[in-house]
């Protein structure tokens, strides 16, 4: 599992809420950062999703080599932490 793993959702956002639930469950330490209240971040998930304010989209790694997931099932976030991505 490549980590650090940053959520980037926002406040309202059913999807944002299920796939932080799963992590939780799944006791994967992660940063959360709300694109309602960052703006660097909102233009980073627009800019990464072709336009579209994607949530939530998670960012696996850091540096040069990233994976990023944008709005995934749990059974997705699941294959990604196992490293079968």
């Amino acid at each position: 599992m490549p980590l650090p793993i940053t959520l980037l959702g926002a406040t309202d956002c059913d999807d944002t809420e299920r796939t932080r639930e799963h992590l939780l469950a799944l006791n994967v330490p992660f940063r959360e950062v709300n694109i309602d209240h960052n703006a660097d971040a909102e233009h980073f998930v627009i800019f990464i999703n072709g336009g579209y304010r994607s949530t939530p989209t998670l960012v696996f790694g850091e540096g040069k080599q990233k994976l990023i997931l944008t709005e995934p099932t749990n059974e997705e976030l699941d294959k990604a932490l196992s490293g079968n991505s």
